[in-house]
């Protein structure tokens, strides 16, 4: 199974990360597992002041952060992933990357505000349920 994890490098995701190491069919080398970190864009007045490089380095190292933790964690279960870092906003990419790239599951942690927390604030995984095709697994 061709499985997408979106991770932020939150609470959630850790409790996203326990989720599957507890359950045998969801983590395995029988899948193949494409983490994804979506990091917001710098503003674009601000970005407009900084040159490319400065602001790749920027995003990769921002992604390379949440992603560190969870290279550890797939070396210790003896799994290989590969890892993806995309700038935007989080519930387009991951609903975008979700549906580009034939995946056969989409994983992802929620914070689970409820019903009137998602009127307030909205909801990534909201949208991400709105806009995504691929079926998805949230974990809370």
């Amino acid at each position: 199974m061709k499985i997408l994890l979106a991770v932020d490098g939150s609470a959630f995701t850790k409790r996203m990360l326990a989720y599957l190491a507890a359950h045998d069919e969801w983590l395995g080398d029988k899948h193949q597992y494409t983490v994804l970190n979506s990091v917001a864009p710098v503003p674009a007045r601000a970005a407009s002041v900084i040159d490319r490089e400065t602001l790749k380095g920027y995003y990769a190292e921002t992604s390379e952060a949440v992603f560190k933790p969870i290279r550890a964690f797939f070396k210790k279960q003896g799994i290989e992933a590969e890892y993806v870092g995309k700038v935007g906003h989080a519930s387009d990419v991951i609903a975008k990357t979700a549906d580009a790239g034939g995946y056969d599951l989409l994983v992802m942690g929620s914070h689970g505000h409820g019903t009137l927390g998602n009127l307030v604030m909205g909801s990534v995984a909201t949208k991400v349920l709105s806009a995504c095709r691929t079926p998805v697994l949230l974990i809370r």
